[in-house]
């Protein structure tokens, strides 16, 4: 991998780290802080790094146990968190389609309006305006809602609403209410403009731009596009029914709902499931087989080059076309009309085996800390803060010491570390002056 891509990644994890160190040392502030004397280093790095990655995990609530500037200091960093994964992903976006070939160099310069690889302040200007442009119509409709049918005094309802957007649009899933939205489970109101939210930050900001300019030419969309746009409804449909099915009569989720109020409650904790983290139900009083799934989606995540978590959907989707064109005995690994590069293959499995390995270690070092937390409600949380999404079956106030520095670690890596590994394969140019003898090893 070239030096100045090297440099520019390395910019990037200390501007985050910088950044980190900045607002953990604002949130410990004794004027963030309702409590005299301020919060612990821990609690300040623990809150820091779940707004900066965007996941939302807390052990302290935002809204009883921050002041107004404590807040404003977790808004900040979930903003800053946002915009920098935004311009990270597509920067590299870029760098990359700079190392593969004049077509997608040519293709990557049209959609960022840019002359040379290195003309970016357009696309920083289309990034910032779909952010705030989206951020702005969200909080409007919140406002009004909460002024209007809930009667809040003037200034809660505007803050509430500039919070509650900039928290979904970013996919942090931070609140100013200690039970979530759960008050507002059956209001279309609240919970689908914060849902249309979560869904648009999630589909990635080359997907937006794309469909924008070319919604009536999908043969001529790019294969991330494609797949996001198909395997989005899909997991958002496949989520829904699962997570209905399982609590429909739960007494303790939405067994008291009517049915309009389930098929809501159901559809918006499968859209924030996939790496928002607001819960309109409680997550603690959910089944386990539910738990599982809502593991499943977190892992997932988004798309790609957005605010979203996880592995990503095209990872995931590359994955399960490589299985497929092995059970067929196919030759390619095609993909909705296209066919797969070798390298990309690659990619993904390391994606997915290096979170998986992440996962797994970290779930282990939890266990041997707090095995009483039990096993299915650690591995929830673990894979919650790797994906950055912010769902917890409330055991989060619970972590010891050690079990808060890992969380810690899974968010930051979860963040940064996807892309990050994604964007070192590609990038890297390795000539191969030599080859050793092929052999197949027994598999399975």
């Amino acid at each position: 991998m070239h030096s100045t891509h090297r440099d520019a990644i390395a910019r990037v994890v200390i501007g985050y780290l910088t950044a980190l160190v900045i607002g953990t040392g604002l949130l410990m502030m004794p004027a963030a802080t309702v409590a005299p004397g301020g919060i612990s280093l821990l609690s300040g790095l623990f809150t820091a790094t779940s707004a900066l990655s965007v996941t939302g995990l807390a052990v302290l609530d935002t809204g009883g146990d921050f002041t107004f500037f404590g807040q404003a200091v977790i808004l900040a960093l979930i903003q800053i968190g946002g915009f920098g994964v935004l311009l990270f992903t597509a920067l590299l976006a870029i760098v990359v389609a700079g190392k593969t070939g004049l077509r997608l160099r040519q293709s990557v310069a049209t959609e960022t309006k840019s002359s040379a690889i290195g003309g970016i302040a357009p696309m920083v200007r289309r990034i910032v305006v779909l952010a705030v442009g989206a951020e702005f119509v969200v909080a409007v409709a919140l406002f009004l809602r909460l002024r209007l049918f809930y009667d809040e005094p003037l200034g809660e309802a505007v803050w509430s609403a500039v919070f509650h957007a900039v928290s979904a649009f970013n996919n942090a899933g931070f609140g100013l209410h200690s039970t979530s939205l759960m008050n507002f489970v059956a209001d279309p109101f609240i919970c689908g403009p914060i849902s249309c939210a979560v869904i648009l930050g999630g589909l990635g900001y080359p997907v937006v731009i794309e469909l924008a300019r070319r919604y009536r030419s999908p043969l001529t969309w790019s294969l991330t596009t494609r797949a996001v746009v198909v395997m989005t409804p899909v997991l958002l449909v496949g989520g829904t029914i699962y997570i209905a099915v399982i609590e429909w009569n739960n007494p303790n989720t939405m067994g008291t709902l009517d049915v309009w109020g389930k098929i809501q409650a159901s559809a918006f904790q499968s859209t924030v499931t996939r790496t928002a983290g607001f819960n309109s139900v409680d997550i603690s009083q959910m089944h386990p087989a539910t738990w599982l799934g809502m593991d499943i989606l977190m892992f997932i995540g988004g798309g790609p080059a957005g605010t979203a978590g996880g592995v990503k959907i095209t990872t995931f989707l590359v994955l399960g076309a490589m299985t497929w064109t092995e059970i067929t005995g196919g030759r390619a690994v095609n993909l909705l009309g296209r066919r797969v590069a070798r390298s990309v293959h690659r990619q993904a499995t390391t994606v997915i085996v290096l979170s998986l390995s992440l996962i797994i270690a970290a779930t282990m070092v939890i266990m041997l800390d707090a095995p009483s937390l039990g096993f299915d409600r650690i591995l929830f949380e673990v894979i919650s803060g790797f994906g950055t999404v912010g769902l917890s079956t409330g055991i989060t106030v619970d972590l010891p010491g050690l079990s808060q520095v890992v969380i810690i670690i899974t968010m930051a890596l979860g963040r940064l570390g996807p892309v990050t590994v994604a964007s070192v394969l590609a990038l890297r140019a390795r000539p191969q002056r030599f080859e050793l003898p092929k052999e197949r090893p027994l598999i399975g």
